[in-house]
């Protein structure tokens, strides 16, 4: 089940899946209160979660996009990810990105994605900026 969530649900799930290594904060970033939020629960409990922002230009952001690893491959943040492609729509975004882990670029393409620019680092981390116009 999909559900709108609070920013501080979300966190738990992002240190563990996205950065165990680092202090529990280095989860947070500071648009988190201005963003929507949302889960997928599996036995009342958040085994994936997602972050969205739109900015005034209507342009949409996710960020903090973590699944467990136990409920990976099973289409629950496909089905995270669609929610948040069509809430931006609603939102009236005329396009949505993410700074997206190399290794998840494949990914982001099946839902039309398509990569911008170069390969970035963030830490030891390869990254790249993936955008769908709608």
């Amino acid at each position: 089940m999909i559900l709108s969530i609070t920013a501080a649900d979300t966190y738990p799930l992002r240190h563990q899946v996205l950065w165990p290594d680092k202090p529990f904060e280095f989860v947070k970033v500071p648009e988190d209160e201005n963003g929507l939020h949302f889960g997928y629960f599996v036995d009342n409990q958040p085994v994936s979660v997602i972050s969205l922002f739109v900015d005034d230009h209507q342009v949409a952001r996710f960020r903090k996009f973590a699944t467990h690893p136990d409920f990976q491959r099973q289409g629950l943040g496909s089905a995270l990810l669609e929610i948040v492609f069509e809430r931006a729509i609603e939102l009236q975004a005329t396009r949505i990105w993410c700074d997206a882990r190399l290794d998840a670029k494949p990914f982001y393409e099946r839902f039309g994605m398509k990569q911008e620019g170069d390969t970035f680092f963030k830490g030891d981390i390869p990254y790249v900026k993936m955008n769908l116009i709608f």
